[in-house]
């Protein structure tokens, strides 16, 4: 029976859908300059030269417009999987302008993309090799003896495992968002990675490298409401809003521009940290080296973010007992992985603390040897 209360529902309805045919055609309107922001938006908007290359690997050295202030300079590493530019994304959104703006010499490094050919590449070619030619460089060109490294995601493991190798070369080690202990099953990551649940072994055999698609499938499900739903429903809410498109059009082309991994170096990853844990056992091997984390002695900042689905908080923090270092400082923020690097939190908060804390511990340009 139709009652009073459902025919005032009823209308209630009628007047949103009429209330919302305006919008929807200020949104159609709009189509032709969404698309054209789609095609314009520009990201890894600082100027840089390629000053050093081995294989695939470039290193990125970008341009000061002053002096710099401190002599050590920073070195970025960052994690094979997707593009480097995420921390130079646009103006407002770069990591990197924040350390030039403190007075660093900035580098980064793009590992670039490998093909079929690559896929024998292991942990030791890129960790003892490439990652270790790379600092070798710049120490040479800067006629030092120490370099600040800071590694995001996987880069920080990296970054973890040369430090360890070689620590006189590390003048501090700055963890982005990097897993360390891999024990804890706060990511979704950790449980699908887990032995016997994936045969990465099976896994690398078939395909050679690990598959592009195959990893952006594992982000994109692992919040798949969010990733799918959500995020698609924001778009078409703020479509006529320039600001937003403009950082829907950086975030949308650097989450979708996934790269393969080296197959080897994938099932060792996965085997010997992922499945084993072997770095914060004291059981991990490189180059017939054992990577002994107490070895780490020089400062390290570990910055982590609260809502990170892919590396807990947890996991970054895990270094702690296992290192010998007792300058030891965390930030952290309300945000996600990706969040901890471009959100509007992150620049206000966690980037001038983590570039502060980089100059107190840096030489003046002046103290140089």
């Amino acid at each position: 029976m139709l009652t009073y209360a459902h025919w005032k529902q009823f209308v209630a309805q009628q007047r949103d859908l009429v209330a919302e045919v305006p919008r929807t055609f200020q949104r159609l309107q709009s189509i032709p300059e969404v698309m054209r922001l789609a095609r314009e938006t520009r990201v890894g908007i600082t100027p840089h030269d390629v000053v050093f290359t081995r294989g695939t690997l470039k290193l990125l050295h970008y341009r000061r417009t002053t002096p710099a202030t401190y002599a050590e300079p920073v070195l970025f590493c960052y994690a094979l999987v997707n593009r480097p530019y995420i921390l130079d994304l646009q103006p407002g959104k770069s990591i990197v302008q924040h350390y030039l703006d403190r007075g660093h010499e900035v580098y980064m490094i793009d590992w670039g993309v490998p093909v079929d050919e690559d896929r024998h590449l292991s942990l030791e070619h890129y960790v003892c090799g490439s990652l270790r030619d790379t600092v070798s460089y710049i120490l040479r060109e800067h006629g030092l003896k120490q370099l600040h490294l800071l590694g995001y995601c996987m880069g920080g493991t990296f970054a973890t495992l040369l430090t360890a190798l070689e620590p006189e070369r590390t003048r501090t080690l700055t963890l982005l968002a990097s897993p360390i202990d891999f024990a804890g099953r706060e990511s979704l990551l950790n449980v699908w990675a887990a032995h016997p649940h994936f045969d990465v072994d099976a896994f690398v055999d078939a395909h050679g490298n690990c598959p592009a698609t195959f990893l952006q499938a594992c982000f994109l499900y692992i919040k798949p409401v969010q990733n799918i739903l959500e995020k698609k429903l924001g778009f078409y809410e703020h479509m006529t809003e320039r600001e937003f498109l403009v950082n829907y059009f950086a975030l949308e082309r650097w989450v979708n521009d996934n790269i393969a991994v080296a197959g080897e170096t994938f099932r060792a990853f996965v085997k010997q940290l992922y499945q084993q844990n072997q770095l914060v056992r004291g059981q991990m091997m490189l180059h017939g080296m054992r990577v002994d984390l107490s070895r780490v002695a020089c400062p390290l900042l570990l910055l982590t973010a609260r809502h990170d689905h892919l590396v807990a908080p947890a996991s970054t923090e895990g270094i702690r007992p296992h290192v010998s270092s007792r300058d030891i400082q965390s930030i952290t923020v309300e945000a996600g992985h990706v969040g901890l690097v471009v959100s509007g939190k992150a620049q206000k908060c966690v980037w001038p603390q983590a570039t502060q804390w980089l100059a107190e511990r840096s030489r003046a340009v002046s103290a140089r040897a």
